[in-house]
């Protein structure tokens, strides 16, 4: 779907009501579908807790303990908890990047070899001590959430454990289950984002770098738990709008893991701002993403652009328009968030 140049699709939900908004020459509305970046990153944290509290398993839970067959191979911390990684505050040691994954290529165990390269690599610091912004912490998240999808009623846990506060970790051998179809029947299914997923769509919105149209390229599937997936304003707004509508659900997502000297507060996936909103913002070369909720009163706003230069103006948008509602200006805080 080409445009001549960039534009910007603008969701607004308040108590469920919406309004979109398009700002550009694009052609295109809120059922187009872009790459969001690293807005997949809280769509893999709601469901990996989720998944958890199904099986009555605690976020605290060290990962090593859902990661059976990662344990030869662990020089991380072994006292590192799923919370941990969600909350980007495991202290791994940030030598895994982007090209190291996509040299593993496109194959059903390439999601576990990155965790693996994860863990090979230690810690810089201790867990819980510093917050650092790092995908590795999310292809390990991404395993286990395969993992838990895979041991089903199979999985070892706590028998007197209340969910989401349990004790027990899954005991199984190599998930047979994928990433993608536990994110599948994990969220996507049963929250019915049916325009939202990883294979590219027949008719993607193109993204732009100033003048030139991109062409579409794979996304390393290793990646895919931190910024691999395609979707629509539509589904996004959906999925913060029944993220909002569970009391339980969104006071784990939200609650911060950070510590006051951290350079934000940061809960599972989102930064939180100084009225309890949540947000940040996802790159992509020739797509620019943004989401901002504001629990208390009933909002969110999505912004999917496909241009590279448009995350400013789409932060100043999201700010602006709950700003009425907080008093709070977020455009720097939502621009510059270190997706």
């Amino acid at each position: 779907m080409k445009t001549a140049g960039g534009g910007v699709i603008i969701g607004v939900s308040r108590d469920g009501r919406r309004t979109i908004e398009k700002l550009g020459p694009l052609q295109a509305d809120e059922s187009s579908v872009f790459r969001i970046a690293s807005l997949t990153k809280p769509l893999t944290a709601v469901a990996t807790v989720r998944a958890l509290a199904e099986r009555g398993i605690a976020l605290t839970t060290p990962a090593i303990e859902l990661l059976p067959d990662l344990a030869a191979d662990w020089r991380a911390d072994r006292t590192i908890t799923v919370e941990q990684l969600l909350g980007q505050v495991a202290g791994l040691r940030e030598s895994v990047d982007g090209a190291t994954v996509a040299a593993l290529g496109q194959g059903p165990e390439v999601l576990q070899e990155a965790a693996r390269l994860v863990v090979r690599a230690g810690n810089e610091r201790v867990p819980g001590e510093a917050w650092s912004y790092y995908n590795g912490n999310y292809f390990l998240a991404g395993c286990i959430l395969a993992t838990l999808a895979a041991a089903g009623t199979n999985t070892d846990t706590d028998a007197d454990a209340a969910p989401g506060t349990g004790t027990g970790a899954a005991t199984g051998s190599r998930a047979s289950t994928s990433y993608e179809q536990a994110l599948d029947a994990t969220l996507l299914s049963p929250w019915h984002l049916t325009r939202t997923g990883f294979d590219t769509p027949p008719a993607p919105v193109t993204g732009w770098d100033e003048q030139t149209p991109l062409p579409v390229e794979t996304y390393p599937r290793g990646r895919r738990p931190s910024g691999g997936l395609w979707s629509c304003v539509a589904d996004y707004l959906s999925f913060a709008e029944q993220l909002m509508a569970d009391p339980a659900l969104l006071a784990e997502i939200r609650r911060a893991r950070t510590r006051p000297e951290d350079p934000m507060r940061y809960g599972l996936a989102w930064a939180l701002g100084p009225s309890g909103q949540m947000y940040l913002n996802g790159r992509l070369d020739g797509y620019r993403t943004a989401v901002l909720l504001a629990p208390e009163h009933g909002y969110a706003s999505v912004a999917f652009g496909n241009q590279t230069g448009l995350l400013p103006r789409i932060a100043k948008r999201l700010s602006e328009s709950q700003q009425e509602l907080t008093g709070d200006d977020l455009a720097v805080e939502i621009d510059a968030f270190a997706a």
